[in-house]
Parts: structure tokens; C-alpha cells; sequence
């Protein structure tokens, strides 16, 4: 017996909100424990900063990315990406920015800038082309492994102290880390699961195309990780963390997620975002790059700004996306 369409937007509804929770538990618990991890194999709080915490926090755009595709929904696959990549810099620097006015100094951000600004041009390249190929895939992660590796020569000789802030979630032994990151990951395989068939059930419902569903709703709820940690370090006043993690976070989400998704599986371009959605991310990006090296802050007007052109973004999804289609 089929249910009402009502009913179906219930549960679809629910199994988004589900999803999102165990998205974002899973993402606390594989952050911390990958963080104990390192730090007990002797990575500086550097090289955890820049490439640990921003790929933890990406881990739910990677596991939702290459679930949807492997279930044949690449719209969802790639507009995770372009969607949280506009709501990293739109939203979830703009609202850290409320909280705490965000500085850096062009020479600190600039190889970390620049490596976005590659990955979002290499995007480009694969959008256009109408498809990311394993042969590409592995490039792009390659070019990944490459700048991690980079970085790793280049600022392991730096050590920071964190304080005494307890980064690891009161992990005690690496047995409990590795029980916690199992963890985790589960939460992610199922979290990402339910959340792609919500979306998938909620955008068939109400006529949205899954790509749009994939660019605004999945993306925002994947870049909770990003946002609650911005917030939690604008708290502390660590600016550098901020900064590191959306522009890390940026990247990783291209040359990782893509990449992978496309090893996997080559991850076909649903027409609906090879348009403006894809430049709209493009521009976010450069206007984004441009401002730092020009201006080096974002205040809390700046920042007021920010969100509501992310609101007004999300806005014209919904207000016309069989135009866009």
C-alpha cells in the first residue's frame, strides 16, 4: 500500500533530521579520535589543524557524496560539494564573523588560497567536461596527497601548544580511540544513507530536482561540522583555526570527495548544476580569495552580509529551479 504524499514528507523529513544528527555525531567522534591518533604518533598541533580537522570535518560531505553516487544520484553528489563549499564561506565564516572578527595576513593564507583556487578551477574542468573520470579522480587526489605532504614538510617543524583544551573528547587510550573512530564511521555510513534517501523522497515530493536538494538542504547540513567548530574556535579566539579550516575544509571537499567519488564510480555532471551554480560557487570563491588578500578581515558587518546573500542563494534555488533546470 503507498502512503499519502504527506505521510512520505513526514518521514522523509525525519530520516533527513536522523541522518543529519548521526552525521554530525559521527563527524565529532572521527575528529577526535583521528586528533589523539596523530597526536600520539607525533604530528605537530600544526599539521593537525591544517589537514586532520579539515578533512574530519569533511568526512560527512564524503561519505554522503559517495553514497549518493554509488545509488545512482550523482545531482546530490556533486551539489553536496558545490553547495558546501558556498555555505563554508557564506555561512559558516559570516556567522563566525558575527561572533568574532576574522583577520589573516596574505602571506600566511596564501599557498592554502591558492591550492583552493586550483581545486575549484580543476572542479570547473570536470563539470564542463561532463564527467569526472577515475583517471581524473585519481589526479585530483593525487594533487591532494602532493600538498599534504607539502605541508607536512613545511610546518611539522613548527609546534603549537593548545593550552590545556581538551581536543580529544576525553579520549584516554589509543583502544578507545580506534573503538571511537569505528564508531564514527558507522555513524557516517548510516547517517549519510538516511540522509540521501530523505532528500531523494523530499525533492521527488515537492518537484525539486535532487540536485538542487543535494546543493542547499544536504550541503547545510554537512557543513554543521565546519560551522560548530568556527563558532567553538571563534569562542576561543583562534582565528587561525577558522581560517584554516573552511579554506582547508574548501579544498578538501573538491580534490577528496570528488576525487574518491570518482574512483569509485565515475561521477556524471547533472545539467542543473553545470550553470549557475557552478559559477555562483566560482565566484563565492574568487570574491571570497580576493577579499582576504585585499582586505585580510571580515568583520561583523561583513559578516551579516555574508549570511544573508547565503539566504538569498538558497532562496533562488526554491523560487525558480525549473528555470535553472
Amino acid at each position: 500500500m503507498e502512503l499519502p504524499n504527506y505521510d512520505l514528507f513526514v518521514l522523509a523529513a525525519g530520516a533527513i533530521m536522523f541522518g543529519l544528527v548521526l552525521l554530525i555525531k559521527g563527524g565529532d567522534w572521527t575528529i577526535d579520535a583521528a586528533v589523539f591518533i596523530a597526536e600520539r604518533t607525533g604530528l605537530s598541533p600544526l599539521f593537525i589543524g591544517a589537514t586532520i580537522i579539515s578533512f574530519g570535518t569533511s568526512v560527512p560531505e564524503l561519505f554522503t557524496s559517495v553514497n549518493a553516487n554509488i545509488a545512482g544520484y550523482p545531482g546530490i553528489s556533486l551539489g553536496n560539494v558545490l553547495g558546501s563549499n558556498i555555505a563554508n564561506i557564506l555561512l559558516v565564516l559570516g556567522a563566525t564573523a558575527i561572533v568574532f572578527q576574522i583577520e589573516g595576513r596574505a602571506k600566511d593564507l596564501m599557498k592554502d588560497l591558492v591550492m583552493m583556487v586550483l581545486a575549484t578551477g580543476i572542479m570547473v574542468y570536470g563539470i564542463m567536461s561532463g564527467l569526472f573520470s577515475l583517471v581524473l579522480g585519481l589526479v585530483m587526489f593525487g594533487i591532494l596527497v602532493a600538498f599534504v605532504g607539502y605541508q607536512y614538510a613545511t610546518n611539522t617543524l613548527v609546534i603549537e601548544d593548545d593550552d590545556d583544551d581538551d581536543s580529544t573528547g576525553g579520549i584516554q587510550t589509543m583502544g578507545m580511540a580506534l573503538l571511537i573512530l569505528l564508531g564514527g564511521l558507522a555513524a557516517l555510513a548510516i547517517g549519510s544513507e538516511m540522509l540521501v534517501k530523505g532528500a531523494v523522497v523530499t525533492g521527488t515530493i515537492i518537484g525539486v530536482p535532487e540536485a538542487i536538494i543535494g546543493l542547499t538542504v544536504v550541503a547545510f547540513g554537512t557543513s554543521l561540522p565546519e560551522l560548530s567548530t568556527c563558532i567553538a574556535a571563534a569562542r576561543k579566539r583562534s582565528v587561525g583555526l577558522i581560517l584554516g579550516n573552511i579554506i582547508g575544509s574548501n579544498t578538501f571537499n573538491i580534490l577528496s570527495i570528488i576525487g574518491l567519488t570518482a574512483m569509485i564510480k565515475p561521477l556524471e555532471i547533472d545539467p542543473v548544476l553545470a550553470g549557475i551554480q557552478m559559477w555562483a560557487t566560482v565566484a563565492v570563491t574568487l570574491a571570497f580569495v580576493g577579499w582576504m588578500l585585499a582586505v585580510g578581515r571580515i568583520t561583523r558587518v561583513v559578516g551579516y552580509v555574508m549570511v544573508a546573500a547565503y539566504v538569498v542563494f538558497v532562496a533562488a534555488q526554491y523560487l525558480g529551479p525549473k528555470m535553472i533546470a
